[in-house]
């Protein structure tokens, strides 16, 4: 098998490519929290709205695909949302004692 999936079959190439797509809200919401540097800016920039967009769009992914994964598919899917969510819910804990602070300064 080489990386771009050309000796799997049909089931698998799908597989693989929706892993992909859930690797990529995964990124773009990871730079959101901060937690990963932008790869076009080579910061690390902190954009909640951006993160909170990936796991929504993540969490609408997994209901509208309800009952039509593979169990790896569907555990990859719920890991990848579990661990964004505990890190927004970290993230935005920081940004409002950082807002709570700043007030009363």
């Amino acid at each position: 098998m080489n990386k771009n999936g050309e000796n799997l079959n049909e089931e698998q190439q799908e597989q693989l490519l929706f892993m992909m797509l859930v690797q990529q809200h995964q990124q773009i919401a990871m730079m959101g929290l901060g937690k990963i540097q932008n790869p076009a800016t080579q910061e690390m920039e902190k954009d909640l709205s951006s993160a909170k967009y990936a796991i929504d769009t993540l969490s609408m992914l997994k209901k509208f695909t309800k009952g039509n994964l593979s169990k790896e598919a569907d555990g990859y899917l719920e890991q990848t949302l579990t661990n964004l969510r505990l890190n927004y819910a970290e993230e935005s804990k920081k940004a409002k004692n950082a807002d709570t602070s700043d007030k009363n300064e």
